[in-house]
């Protein structure tokens, strides 16, 4: 059976990742920052028929935890196959460029970029076991600096300073992931999910949480064939190898 961790999975996108991967017949690692909150959701995925899960304590932002994380799975299974760097913060509102402190700008890196470089460099000689390796790290599409300047776009005025700058260096790191890895048979890429329906978004949006998990899911799921290196974002981008900045 193929194994997998998704960060960040208590709720939201990352719970119903957990639930599409369990579902095509991975063994997932839920990871969420409280134990209580993981083990309270397990209960309802176990009540949904969904038992190849286990629920493990992983806070992108504390090193001890991620490397707790890692030897707790290493002791269970010598392979990962699919790692989805899911967790992500907003920041809060409002972000502007010239009023967010140094300390908003810390505290998002911290989850958004940093996290997913100490999980990454953890688990990697663990993915480097599979023989087909998957990365997806979730970006956004408000990451895109094509959209972001694009004074006639729809989403011009929806400016975060913080957040997006975020996922900016979130993507940058991911491009050079898969330029590491490009000669081996990792599938490294950036997904957006969307603008999904979750407490992230105050549940507005045009996706729902379960298309959003199908998206994140189908680059965790590709063939040697599949992309690397590439953002997507299906709702403004038909194919990943198109997309602008």
């Amino acid at each position: 059976m193929k194994t997998a961790v998704v960060t960040g999975a208590n709720k939201g996108i990352g719970l119903e990742v957990v639930r599409q991967l369990a579902q095509n017949g991975f063994f997932v690692y839920l990871g969420s920052r409280s134990l209580e909150s993981g083990l309270s959701v397990a209960e309802k995925l176990h009540a949904d028929g969904i038992r190849a899960i286990e629920v493990i304590q992983l806070d992108v932002t504390d090193p001890e935890s991620v490397l707790a994380a890692r030897a707790h799975i290493g002791n269970k299974t010598p392979v990962l196959d699919v790692l989805v760097n899911n967790a992500g913060i907003s920041g809060g509102f409002p972000q502007s460029a010239l009023d967010a402190t140094i300390d908003q700008f810390k505290e998002v890196y911290d989850t958004n970029l940093f996290g997913v470089v100490r999980v990454t460099q953890a688990f990697i000689d663990l993915l480097k076991r599979s023989p087909e390796p998957r990365i997806v790290n979730v970006t956004s599409a408000m990451a895109s600096l094509t959209l972001a300047a694009d004074s006639s776009g729809s989403s011009y005025h929806n400016k975060l300073s913080v957040y997006q700058s975020s996922k900016s260096a979130l993507n940058m790191y991911t491009i050079n992931l898969a330029y590491e890895l490009r000669d081996t048979p990792f599938k490294v890429n950036m997904v957006c999910p969307g603008y999904t329906q979750t407490d992230f978004t105050g549940h507005q949006g045009t996706s729902t949480v379960q298309q959003a998990g199908q998206r994140i899911a189908k680059y965790a799921l590709i063939d040697q064939h599949g992309p690397s290196g590439k953002f997507i974002s299906e709702e403004y981008f038909p194919e990943p190898a198109s997309c602008p900045w």
